[in-house]
């Protein structure tokens, strides 16, 4: 194992990322009342090119007129290849409340994209004074993004999460779909003349969550289209939870409450958890490196796995 400690990422529940248009003014309120983690505002794909300037304007005055609670209040900006984006940025800081807590930079293809981002907010921030640093998350979301997903993670200081933007990365590869996210009809293998349907994204979540994961990070999932399929939302949820990631967007309110249900570790496990460190403890008092617990063997890797379910209840419950 390398001497190199494997970074905390940072301690804030994470369950359910909440997507509205900018645009969209009837919406800001219900999102503040919502259930959710994160409270992502849009100004990107969710906004007409002719509303992006009034957009902007609205999650200002909604940064400084709307009580967000304890959301953590992102704004997706424009993409780096627009013309909007650093006026988002500007706008965004040098106008918006201190509520403001993050800023998305979706379609981030290398280290550079961040890093243009990351050196505007910084002199916006000294200029302004703004005692409140901001985070930022990057969207994952081409076929670049993926080759680069390890030097993205490692690229700034701000950055706290990162998300899998299915439809787009799709596009990029040349996949042959048009689903965002889940299974797809034609991705199925044969046994005995029966078919069986693989997860196609498995292998992006997967480099995300190791590239998070090393450089403490918080690995999301990103949209599932169909929101009138809570089997297959839940279903995807949960393949991207048993992966590592630590939450999921909803593009509509009623997958809210389904991101969250399973993202939120159940009394169950946080109850083995707790028992699993308790045991580990008397191993230790004893002077032995590993133990039994109900007919299997737990050791250090085990206390690992125990506390990040106890971390996720706990960071829940406050």
């Amino acid at each position: 194992m390398s001497f190199r400690v494997q970074p905390t990422p940072p301690a804030r529940p994470n369950r359910c990322q909440l997507f509205g248009p900018g645009s969209n003014t009837k919406l800001f309120p219900k999102m503040a009342a919502s259930a959710a983690d994160v409270i992502n505002l849009d100004l990107e794909d969710s906004v007409a090119p002719d509303d992006k300037a009034q957009a902007r304007r609205n999650i200002i005055q909604a940064s400084h007129e709307i009580d967000w609670g304890n959301k953590y209040l992102s704004v997706r900006i424009n993409g780096l290849d627009t013309p909007y984006w650093y006026r988002d940025v500007v706008e965004l800081l040098e106008e918006g409340s201190e509520r403001i807590d993050q800023i998305m930079i979706p379609k981030v293809g290398c280290a550079a994209d961040v890093y243009a981002v990351d050196a505007l907010v910084t002199a916006i921030e000294t200029a302004k004074g703004r005692s409140k640093k901001i985070s930022l998350e990057v969207i994952i979301e081409s076929a670049a993004g993926l080759a680069h997903v390890e030097e993205i993670a490692a690229s700034s200081s701000r950055l706290q999460a990162m998300s899998l933007g299915a439809a787009d990365f799709a596009a990029s590869m040349g996949m042959q779909t048009t689903g965002i996210g889940g299974t797809q009809e034609n991705y199925y293998m044969l046994r005995n003349g029966e078919k069986h349907w693989s997860d196609p994204w498995h292998w992006a979540q997967a480099a995300i969550v190791a590239a998070c994961r090393t450089h403490g990070i918080l690995p999301v999932d990103g949209p599932f289209g169909d929101f009138s399929d809570d089997d297959g939302f839940r279903a995807q949820a949960l393949r991207s939870a048993t992966l590592g990631m630590v939450g999921k967007w909803a593009i509509h309110p009623k997958q809210i409450s389904l991101a969250n249900e399973v993202f939120t570790p159940s009394d169950e496990a946080v109850t083995e958890a707790r028992e699993i460190l308790a045991a580990m403890e008397e191993a230790k008092a004893r002077g032995e490196g590993a133990t039994v617990y109900k007919g299997r063997l737990v050791d250090i890797a085990s206390i690992k796995q125990a506390e990040v379910i106890v971390r996720q209840a706990e960071m829940i419950k406050d």
